[in-house]
C-alpha cells in the first residue's frame, strides 16, 4: 500500500491515499517562521508531519545539529548518524518533490522520499554546491509506543535505519534561516559587493555582530572569490564582538596599520550588519579606532552613489521611446533622432559623470543580421559606433558593467552564442567561460558590476566578475539548482535574488535567490516563452519598490506590479495610428536607472 504526498499532514492508513507532490516551490509569507524547529513528538502519530519536522531538525545553530537530529532517531539506530565536529559540520539541503509511505506487516512504515539536491549548508553560513548525488533517501517509521507502556499517539514516531548525512528541506532553511547579505570590497578595492548568507533565527539578535565579523574574517564565498578580496591573511577576531544598547566592540589581530583600508574595513562591517543601529568601537589588536555610528557610516558612504530611480522605455517601430505609467518618473529618450533607429534592444544606463550609456542591437544591411551599436556622452548621445563585420544572426540585449570611477565603460554582450565584452567603441572581444556547453544565450549584470548571471546550455549559472588591469575575466562559473527548466531570460531583481523564466510543465517567471535555494514564483500563467526579461534591481542602497520588471512573450509586452500588457497608448511620442491601421506592439522594455 502506498501513501503518496508532500512530506506533511499525511496520516498513517491502511487505504491508498493521494495528497500529490510537493509544489515547485514556497511562497513568500505562508510559513510561519520560528527560532526553533519542532520537537520530535510535535507531530504525534502524524507520519506526514513528522517527516517533515525531521526535515527541519537539523535547523538551528550547528554545534547542535547533530543532537536534534538524533532526537528523532530510535535508540537502536542511533549510531547510523556518525557526529561530526565543529567546521564539519554541513546540511544537505533538498527541495523534497515527492514523499511515498508504505505500510508494513511489523506496524512500521517505509518511506521514500524524492529529492533534489540544492546545496550544502556550511557553519559559515554559505550554501554551497551540492555534493550528493542523491535523488532518493529511503528509512523506516515505528512507533516511540514500541518501547513499552505509552500510548501510541501520545509518544510519537521514530526514524529507523536513517540515512547517514543530516538533511534540511528548503521550507525549513527560509523558515528557520534568516538570510543575510555581507559584503566584501571588489578586487579593485572601489566598491563593496554582496555575498549572501544564512543566519540561524535561534542565534540571538545580540550575537549578530559576532557572527557577521566572523563571516568576514572567514572570507567570500568560493564562486564570489575571483571578484573581491577578504580581510588580510590570517586576520583574527579576538574574543568575541561584545557590546549591547547600541554599542559595540570589535577586536581584531590583523596586520598592517593602513588606515585608509582600516576605514573601508569599518565601512564593511557598518554595511554588512544591515540595518542595525549604534555605534561600532572596532579595536586592532587593542588599539581602539574612532567610535564610528553605524547609521552615519552608511549614510556616508553609499552603496550605489549613482544609481536612480527607474524610468521605463521600449522599442516601438524600431526606435526607443519612452513608457508613461501613472505615479511613476518618466523621462526623454537620451539620444539624438539620427541616433534612434533601427533599434532592436537597448541598454541604457548613468555613469559617474552623468553621461549616458547607451547600447543598442540594431538591424544590419543583410537580411536577418544584427549589429551592436555604442553611444556615450551628454544627454542627448548624438554618435554611435557600430561593430564590425557583417553583423551576427542572433544578439542577447546588452548589459552594462557599471563603475564607480572614471575607467571607460564596459559591458557584456551575447552574439550567436558566444559571450562578448564591448568597449565604448563597440569593439567586441570573446570572453572565455569554463562552462560544459559554451551555447550562452543570456547575460545579466548585477548592479554592483562584479556579478553576472548567464544561462548557457539550458542551465542558470551566477559568476564573479574581475576588471583589473582594463579587460573583463569571469570567475568559474556556479550552476544554480532550481525548479524551472530551460531558463530563457534573466535579469538581477535584487541584490542577492534572479528574476529568470523558464519552465515549470508550462512558461513561468521565478524569483531565484543567488544561490538557488530559495524560489518564488512570480507568473505560472504566462501561456507563452519569454523571449526578453528586464527588472530594476532594488537595494538597500536605492529605496524603490521592489519587484518590478517587465517582458516579452509571443511578441507581445508586458509588466507587473501590477500585471498588465503594455498597450501602445503607453508608447509616448509616436505618430497617430490610422484608421483602420493595427498598430505595432512595443517590444524590448527595459529601465533606465
Amino acid at each position: 500500500m502506498v501513501l503518496l504526498g508532500a512530506g506533511c499532514g499525511i496520516p498513517a492508513a491502511s487505504d491508498v491515499r493521494v495528497d500529490g507532490k510537493g509544489g515547485a516551490a514556497t511562497e513568500a509569507g505562508v510559513i510561519s517562521r520560528g527560532s526553533e524547529p519542532p520537537t520530535r513528538t510535535a507531530s504525534v502519530s502524524d507520519n506526514g508531519a513528522f517527516v517533515s519536522n525531521f526535515l527541519s531538525a537539523a535547523a538551528g545553530e550547528p554545534d547542535r545539529a547533530y543532537e536534534r537530529v538524533k532526537a528523532f532517531i530510535a535508540p537502536e539506530d542511533k549510531t547510523r548518524l556518525q557526529d561530526k565536529k565543529g567546521s564539519e559540520v554541513a546540511l544537505n539541503v533538498v527541495r523534497l518533490r515527492e514523499a511515498v509511505y508504505t505500510p508494513n506487516r511489523d506496524r512500521t512504515t517505509t518511506v521514500k522520499i524524492a529529492v533534489q539536491q540544492l546545496g550544502v549548508l556550511r557553519t559559515n553560513g554559505t550554501l554551497a554546491p551540492p555534493v550528493a548525488t542523491e535523488t532518493e533517501y529511503e528509512f523506516g517509521l515505528r512507533s516511540a509506543a514500541f518501547d513499552g507502556g505509552v500510548d501510541g499517539d501520545r509518544a510519537g514516531l521514530y526514524i529507523i535505519n536513517p540515512p547517514n548525512v543530516l538533511l534540511l528541506s528548503d521550507t525549513a532553511l527560509r523558515q528557520y534561516y534568516q538570510d543575510e547579505t555581507i559584503y566584501f570590497w571588489s578586487s579593485d578595492r572601489t566598491r563593496l559587493v554582496p555575498d549572501q548568507r544564512y543566519r540561524p533565527l535561534a542565534v540571538p539578535v545580540e550575537r549578530q555582530v559576532n557572527e557577521v565579523v566572523k563571516w568576514l574574517v572567514g572570507g567570500p564565498s568560493d564562486w564570489l572569490r575571483p571578484g573581491v578580496v577578504g580581510l588580510p591573511d590570517r586576520t583574527e577576531l579576538i574574543n568575541n564582538a561584545t557590546g549591547g544598547n547600541g554599542r559595540w566592540e570589535v577586536n581584531l589581530d590583523m596586520s598592517g596599520d593602513d588606515q585608509d583600508g582600516i576605514d573601508q574595513l569599518i565601512t564593511q562591517i557598518a554595511w554588512s550588519l544591515g540595518d542595525l543601529t549604534g555605534q561600532l568601537e572596532l579595536k586592532i589588536r587593542n588599539n581602539a579606532q574612532p567610535v564610528v555610528d553605524l547609521g552615519e557610516r552608511r549614510d556616508s558612504r553609499v552603496l550605489y552613489p549613482y544609481a536612480a530611480g527607474p524610468q521605463r522605455f521600449g522599442v516601438y517601430d524600431g526606435a526607443i521611446h519612452p513608457l508613461d505609467f501613472d505615479g511613476e518618473p518618466s523621462g526623454s529618450v537620451p539620444l539624438t533622432p539620427e541616433a534612434n533607429r533601427n533599434v532592436v534592444s537597448a541598454s541604457l544606463g548613468l555613469a559617474k559623470d552623468r553621461r549616458i550609456l547607451a547600447a543598442m542591437v540594431v538591424t544590419g544591411s543583410g537580411k536577418n543580421r544584427y549589429r551592436l551599436a555604442v553611444g556615450t556622452g551628454a544627454d542627448p548621445v548624438s554618435v554611435l559606433s557600430r561593430s564590425g563585420g557583417a553583423g551576427y544572426s542572433s544578439i542577447s540585449r546588452p548589459v552594462w558593467l557599471r563603475t564607480v570611477d572614471n575607467r571607460p565603460s564596459r559591458g557584456l554582450v551575447v552574439a550567436d552564442g558566444q559571450l562578448y565584452r564591448f568597449d565604448e567603441a563597440a569593439r567586441m572581444y570573446p570572453v572565455p567561460l569554463n562552462l560544459p556547453s559554451a551555447a550562452v544565450t543570456a547575460v545579466a549584470a548585477a548592479l554592483d558590476g562584479q556579478r553576472v548571471a548567464l544561462i548557457a546550455g539550458g542551465r542558470l549559472y551566477v559568476a564573479a566578475v574581475n576588471l583589473d588591469g582594463g579587460g573583463v575575466s569571469i570567475g568559474p562559473p556556479r550552476e544554480l539548482v532550481t525548479s524551472l527548466t530551460n531558463p530563457t531570460a534573466v535579469d538581477w531583481g535584487r541584490e542577492d535574488q534572479l528574476v529568470v523564466a523558464g519552465s515549470v510543465g508550462q512558461p513561468a517567471i521565478y524569483e531565484i535567490s543567488v544561490d538557488g535555494a530559495l524560489e518564488t514564483p512570480l507568473r505560472t500563467d504566462l501561456g507563452a516563452k519569454v523571449t526578453h526579461l528586464t527588472a530594476y534591481p532594488t537595494n538597500r542602497g536605492v529605496r524603490a519598490a521592489s519587484g518590478a520588471y517587465m517582458y516579452e512573450a509571443n511578441g507581445v509586452a508586458y509588466r507587473s506590479s501590477p500585471f498588465e500588457r503594455i498597450e501602445p497608448g503607453r508608447v509616448r511620442d509616436i505618430a497617430p495610428v490610422p484608421t483602420g491601421v493595427r498598430p505595432s506592439n512595443p517590444s524590448a522594455p527595459f529601465f533606465l536607472y
